[in-house]
């Protein structure tokens, strides 16, 4: 290369990097010296942070597919501490407040205290274990000081609300009313803050106006967020399906990929038992925010959140409306006809499979308006947020005698040719103080198991509880799942098996459904659906299978199989299934069983209760006859045993195996004994 063209190219090259060193150096004498406040300043205000960006809840459909429970897009308000100095936290959080009032926007907490004085504990409001967690920090008591309820013995609802109003700082001059929305409000971020969060959420499915007002009126501390609440596209099983809530304790969450303090969980219900599948996994994004107002500047980048699985149930959202408008009119009948107030329930399970096709439990609540509801629902005395079908535990009556009657043929008590004299009253053997009444006090005369079965006949089953004993009878109740959950995911009562103690003999009672036994309806319909499928037990559950998001592709199914095989001869299963049929073509119940559009099976009960004119009625049933689909049990408080509980089985069976019910409900007399 030509020296001197070598020499002019390195001089440019140094006089290129004498320029961007020059610029480099007034850049620098810029933000430094000439506006160093200003950029100091800037960054001073400005600050970034990773956010979680919330998943919708998964989808809730029935076994056909139809939307239970969908989603809709909402704003959402959250409190950041950490945006506001301590000492100017209340002024921040009472202008919050004002403007809340103002706009007539429900401001929620998570402390569990009553709103208004005398300020008594109340845990609808919040955790009580967090409580407890926060008030041994501050050391106003010990884990020792903690009553059964989980709430603190030593300090007072109205006791805490003064320590908490000091503690805050909150001045004097405040009104009451406002004093305990802020109280409130730094309890929460206080909470939220002793799990690792700043960041509490005080108002959900707000409106654009709000939303403005906030921007514009620079609320330090407040943050706007997007989020989903739940809509239900059905008024019908509200105890099945459930409701979702704030996280109520977070040491239960906290371990979890994608939860937060402010994430929304199942409270009961599927909700709760498929939260797995429903929650979704959340996103995350990092945003710049400036910190004087809290207005999020810039998006740096984010990772989409997914959501929830579509879960489809068993249960024929059809069919459950038809079942709980039977039932609810069969109650409202009967009440309009004596005046007592009265609970219910029916239960439904598809042969086979242990799906429960219909949960219906009266009275019961509408999931669109239950947290404004919520003070009427808690003080009703009929508990209306109680799950019956699932949680009632009643005496069976006579709805226990086919099981009892397979015991006893298959234990080797009774025949099915051996007829028994029924006098009308059975004397227990050697012991004369002992004895029962038949339901008919003349007596049946002499009766196979077929014909015991059909006429309800207390004696014969009061004898095969005698010949058979108690640890028999439990041990036939316990192979048909009596005295056991049934393995629903929602959670049921065990019940109870019948019991006695040395030297008492309660056999004969236990055999004809009375003593002291209690299960729940949906126990006694998967005792029928056991029977009547020939021995096989299945676990009852409401998950038919989950789809994921997006792809809709299969993620699980549920796959039946039996937990129990209880072996049984044909002959003995055909006597007793058809003492059954009888029943329903040729007996009590025959009248109401012709409006049935299919061949069916029954079995009536009373329940007795101590009050012969309140006693609980019971009814169970399966169809059809030559081909069992679907079992029924029926539980009605205070309802007697007669026409009720069979026309109101009748309309169940008829909306199941049409589209529409054939019969409408008939109340008459308490006649059906048994």
């Amino acid at each position: 290369m030509d020296p001197k063209r070598f020499t002019r190219r390195l001089i440019a090259l140094g006089a290129a990097m004498f320029l961007c060193a020059l610029v480099f150096v007034i850049t620098l004498f810029d933000a430094q010296i000439v506006n160093g406040d200003d950029y100091l300043d800037k960054s001073i205000r400005t600050n970034a942070k990773t956010e979680t960006v919330k998943a919708s809840r998964g989808i809730l459909t029935d076994r056909n597919g139809k939307v239970l429970v969908s989603n809709r897009a909402v704003y959402t308000l959250n409190f950041d501490s950490s945006l506001v100095s301590s000492d100017e936290l209340n002024d921040a959080l009472l202008r919050v407040i004002e403007l809340m009032n103002a706009q007539g926007v429900e401001i929620k907490d998570a402390l569990p205290l009553a709103r208004t004085s005398p300020y008594a504990y109340d845990t609808a409001n919040g955790s009580a274990k967090t409580l407890v967690k926060y008030l041994v920090s501050l050391k106003w008591i010990n884990e020792k000081n903690v009553g059964d309820d989980g709430l603190p013995t030593t300090l007072t609802g109205s006791a805490l609300y003064l320590k908490l109003r000091s503690e805050y700082g909150i001045d004097e001059t405040i009104p009451n009313s406002t004093v305990r929305t802020l109280i409130g409000l730094r309890y929460s971020l206080a909470s939220a803050k002793m799990n690792g969060s700043t960041t509490f959420e005080f108002a959900s499915d707000v409106d654009v106006s709000l939303i403005s007002l906030i921007k514009d009126g620079n609320y330090a501390g407040v943050q706007v967020d997007t989020s989903s609440v739940r809509v239900y596209e059905t008024d019908y099983a509200a105890h099945v399906l459930g409701y979702t809530g704030s996280i109520q304790d977070w040491d239960d969450y906290k371990d979890k990929d994608g939860y937060t303090l402010a994430s929304t969980v199942g409270i009961s219900g599927v909700e709760s038992a498929f939260e797995e599948y429903l929650h979704g996994n959340a996103g995350k994004r990092l945003v710049t925010f400036d910190n004087d107002s809290g207005k999020i500047t810039g998006e740096l980048y984010s990772v989409e959140p997914k959501p929830g699985s579509t879960v489809a149930l068993t249960i024929d959202i059809d069919f459950q409306a038809q079942v709980e408008e039977a039932l609810k009119n069969t109650v409202s009948s009967m009440t309009k006809s004596d005046g007592i107030d009265r609970g219910a329930a029916v239960a439904v399970v598809q042969v086979g499979t242990g799906d429960v096709l219909a949960l219906a439990s009266y009275p019961t609540y509408s999931l669109s308006t239950f947290r404004q509801d919520l003070a009427e629902l808690s003080t009703d005395p009929l508990q209306p947020m109680w799950n019956r079908a699932t949680q009632g535990k009643y005496a069976p009556g006579s709805t226990l005698k086919p099981l009892t009657a397979i015991a006893a043929l298959e234990s080797g008590a009774t025949t099915v040719r051996e007829k028994i004299y029924d006098s009308g009253k059975w004397t227990s053997p050697g012991y004369s103080a002992s004895y029962t009444y038949c339901w008919k006090r003349s007596g049946h005369g002499s009766l196979n198991v077929r014909g015991a079965i059909m006429n309800s006949c207390n004696y014969f089953f009061a004898e095969m509880g005698y010949r058979m004993g108690m640890d028999t009878l439990r041990e036939y109740y316990a192979k048909f799942g009596l005295g056991s959950p049934t393995g629903i995911e929602i959670g049921d009562t065990a019940g109870r098996l019948p019991s006695q103690n040395e030297g008492e003999n309660l056999a004969p009672w236990a055999a004809f459904g009375q003593a002291n036994q209690e299960y729940s309806p949906l126990q006694l319909a998967n005792y029928i659906a056991t029977l009547c499928g020939g021995g096989d037990r299945y676990a009852t559950h409401l998950l038919k299978n989950v789809r994921s998001s997006g792809s809709g592709a299969l993620a699980y199914v549920y796959d039946a199989e039996p937990v129990e095989t209880i072996a049984m001869s044909s002959e003995n299963l055909s006597a007793v299934l058809a003492g059954m049929h009888d029943l329903a073509t040729d007996g009590a119940v025959s009248q109401y069983f012709k409006d049935c559009i299919v061949d069916a099976a029954a079995k009536t009960g009373t329940i007795q209760t101590g009050d012969t004119k309140n006693n609980n009625g019971a009814f169970v049933c399966f169809a059809p006859y030559d081909d069992p689909q679907i079992a029924v049990a029926i539980v009605i408080e205070k309802g007697g045993s007669g026409a009720a509980l069979a026309s109101t089985a009748v309309q169940v069976l008829n909306a199941y195996f049409s589209n529409t019910s054939a019969s409408s409900a008939i109340t008459g007399e308490n006649t059906l004994l048994g």
